[in-house]
């Protein structure tokens, strides 16, 4: 396989030309950048990418760390980054861990390894402390607030969002409200949901809480174990609006009407819930996604709030 030094002697030029030429530097005479380019073309020459990166210092590649796909609020975040990164002309690596603790720290070992610019982190396994070390090989950016000065962050107020949910809820006339919730408390999101939840109706009844929810399907499932509780809640705070749309589902096919009977608010303004008019809280995670990658390629530690709303819909 040829080299840069190969088609330097080939086209009767300097190896620093050629790589000028690879690089598409200004400063080459049009004479010359013909010359490398016909035995470029005549070899089929493809040039290590990861040399050049080297070379450069940088990659222009940001690695997205999800646990999964297929989930409404990570999709988003990475539609956010793949936006930008056409717009930057940067490439974009999905790094999936499902919540893996050695997975993801072998990912930001790319980073160390200057495989990666930077990373965004939507969502982590490890503690900060595993993470905070390898901050000094490229940006870390989270998808959540951190105090960390040294990672930046763009991020949404989670907690204040919920509380106006529940909030939204109790003004209805719903204090009998339950919610699901996708992973157990581990999660910060699902710590922030328990707190705003106990600010605005006191504690939390045990039956009132359905976790697991990631799906259509597993709304459906909530809703059956919810409505069939003695005491049934009169609202349900569904984690996304997928999770809300099988909730929707299970209450008609069973008689109940929205919202008299039962009311439902789902998160992320997906398209089931504009179909469905489903209330929503809109926790813009597309723009997230944007401005954690712009972060992550300007290697800034800045903190990016992203305001959030609620979409006041019939299902409430």
């Amino acid at each position: 396989m040829p080299n840069i030094h190969d088609i330097a002697k080939k086209a009767g030029v300097s190896v620093s030309t050629v790589s000028r030429v690879i690089n598409n530097y200004k400063y080459v005479s049009e004479e010359k950048r013909k010359a490398v380019q016909q035995v470029i073309d005549e070899w089929s020459f493809a040039p290590n990418r990861n040399a050049i990166g080297l070379i450069r210092g940088e990659t222009r590649m940001i690695g997205v760390i999800m646990p999964y796909n297929n989930n409404q609020a990570f999709d988003q975040l990475l539609h956010g980054a793949l936006n930008r990164s056409r717009e930057l002309d940067y490439s974009v690596a999905v790094l999936p861990t499902k919540y893996d603790k050695s997975k993801e720290l072998e990912y930001l070992y790319m980073l160390k390894n200057k495989w990666l610019d930077g990373v965004m982190i939507t969502s982590r396994a490890n503690d900060w402390e595993q993470i905070l070390p390898y901050v000094e090989y490229g940006s870390v950016i989270a998808c959540e607030f951190t105090e960390h000065p040294e990672i930046g962050c763009a991020y949404i107020d989670r907690y204040a969002s919920y509380v106006d949910a529940f909030q939204y809820l109790k003004e209805k006339g719903h204090t009998a409200t339950a919610f699901t919730i996708a992973r157990g408390e581990e999660s910060r999101s699902t710590q922030q949901t328990f707190a705003a939840y106990e600010n605005v109706f006191g504690s939390v009844p045990d039956d009132y809480v359905i976790s697991n929810c990631y799906s259509f399907e597993d709304g459906y499932r909530a809703a059956e174990k919810l409505l069939s509780l003695e005491d049934r809640p009169t609202a349900i705070f569904a984690n996304g609006d997928e999770v809300a749309g099988g909730i929707y589902r299970y209450a008609v096919s069973n008689g109940l009407a929205i919202p008299h009977d039962l009311a439902i608010m789902g998160q992320e303004n997906q398209p089931v819930g504009v179909a469905l008019d489903l209330c929503s809280i809109d926790h813009r995670l597309v723009q997230v996604g944007e401005q954690a990658f712009d972060l992550a390629v300007r290697r800034s530690r800045d903190k990016v709030n992203i305001p959030y709303r609620i979409l006041a819909r019939s299902s409430v």
